[in-house]
């Protein structure tokens, strides 16, 4: 899909230079990945502590 957009030069400059990607549309796609992925982390985040799995860590190994 193509989409023009006002970027900060500088920011997207850093981005490139940080991750050693040679693209700007790579840089943004791997941004885009990143933001996704942290957010489905922390979405995860909020079920600590509240799941109870009644696991037997000692059967599961076999012992």
């Amino acid at each position: 899909m193509r989409t023009t957009l006002d970027l900060p030069e500088n920011l997207l400059l850093e981005a490139m230079q940080v991750t050693h990607i040679q693209t700007k549309t790579r840089v943004i796609i791997t941004a885009l990945e990143e933001l996704i992925r942290k957010s489905k982390i922390a979405e995860l985040k909020q079920f600590k502590g509240q799941v109870d799995l009644d696991i037997d860590l000692d059967a599961l190994r076999g012992r």
